[in-house]
């Protein structure tokens, strides 16, 4: 159950974070801006490319593959932007170890540019990856702390090293499990930050002129508004957190933007919050989620002695949410996505299903992904905190 108290007491947060999560949230715009000059550093202005690729790939895990799928969302509409998660990974190796290894695709080749990303850049697998790749004459980029690895092998095989912008914050006391290392939450825009101004350097995406510091500054501006110390009341991750308790929630998207937020989304809940959450972006999501809301979690109902039974010593029953994103900068509600949002309502409202949207109505895609983006994880970790306590 929610512990309502822990969110208004901030040195009550700060000892239950004992991963640091919130400080390196705050600091995510600070990240973007450390990430930007070690990629500058690196010589990635100076970069003269021959042309657009054909594809990017972006081999990794984690937070990693999420960065691909923001990249995917707002790539250029014919730029291919591919995930390539391990392709398996030995029984008797721990995580994040040599034991994974990724594959290049049989068509991968001299087109095609292959970025590999790692926060600890140590893994065999992507080091032999970049070999595969060298082997198959793409063009190569590496994500990876200076002095890694990884970073190394990247010059051995004539790659770009685009140094990852390591975390300021010191490190939590224990991880849950041994085998099982806390990913960093703000890892996502060290890895984002250099694989946007590289797919904006190389065509594969278009980028706003300071689009990357107008992102961090967003970021910046979240980080005050959703900060411990804000009572709860006009603390939007607070309350969104408030609002997850005992839910089952949907997380819905109106488009390609902000379904890679979605996703991020339900990623963060499940790491931080230890919370399913189905994805889907609408209209497809009002066809693949129909039968959640005909089924029990979809169903308030309960009578009169159900509810006013004591139920101080017993959990709440799980019950639907709908969270929608949205971008709408002067979207008319007339369009399409418009009319597919009254839809969703309406379901909800025909549940009784709880239906909350969160829009970003800045112009720039971008700028919009860092606000929902900031936002989210802000709730998933203050949902995690008030909840394992």
């Amino acid at each position: 159950m929610l512990d309502d108290s822990l969110l208004d007491d901030p040195a009550a947060l700060q000892r239950a974070d004992r991963q640091h999560a919130l400080l390196a949230l705050a600091g995510a715009g600070a990240r973007v801006r450390i990430a930007l000059r070690l990629a500058e550093a690196a010589g990635l202005s100076s970069l003269r490319p021959d042309g657009r690729p054909r594809a990017v790939l972006v081999a990794g895990h984690g937070s990693a593959l999420t960065a691909a799928a923001v990249l995917a969302a707002l790539a250029a509409p014919s730029s291919l932007v591919l995930p390539l998660p391990p392709a398996g990974t030995r029984p008797s190796a721990p995580y994040f170890t040599d034991g994974q290894s990724w594959v290049l695709p049989g068509w991968a080749g001299p087109l095609d540019l292959i970025v590999l990303a790692s926060s600890a850049g140590r893994e065999g697998g992507l080091i032999n990856l970049a070999e595969q790749a060298y082997a198959r004459g793409c063009a190569i980029a590496v994500i990876a702390p200076e002095r890694s690895d990884l970073l190394e092998a990247a010059q051995q095989v004539r790659g770009l090293p685009l140094p990852f912008a390591t975390s300021q914050v010191e490190e939590g006391e224990d991880s849950p499990e041994p085998d099982l290392p806390v990913e960093d939450p703000a890892a996502l825009w060290a890895y984002l930050t250099p694989l946007l101004a590289l797919a904006d350097r190389v065509g594969a995406a278009q980028l706003a002129p300071g689009a990357l510091e107008a992102a961090a500054d967003r970021l910046d501006e979240v980080a005050v508004r959703c900060r411990p110390d804000a009572e709860a009341y006009g603390n939007p991750a607070k309350g969104l957190a408030g609002q997850l308790a005992e839910t089952v929630p949907l997380l819905w998207a109106d488009g390609p933007t902000t379904a890679a937020a979605a996703e991020r989304f339900a990623a963060m809940l499940a790491d931080q919050a230890g919370l399913p959450a189905p994805t889907g972006r609408l209209p497809q999501a009002l066809t693949a989620h129909r039968g959640m809301f005909t089924g029990r979690l979809g169903a308030v109902g309960g009578d009169l002695d159900d509810f006013f039974r004591d139920r101080v010593d017993e959990p709440g029953p799980l019950q639907l949410q709908v969270v929608l994103l949205r971008h709408t900068p002067g979207v008319d509600e007339l369009s399409e996505p418009g009319y597919a949002v009254a839809r969703a309502r309406r379901l909800a409202d025909a549940h009784e299903v709880r239906f909350t949207d969160y829009t970003s109505s800045v112009e720039d895609p971008l700028q919009a992904l860092a606000e929902l983006i900031g936002l989210t994880d802000f709730a998933a970790v203050y949902l995690g905190l008030a909840t394992k306590g």
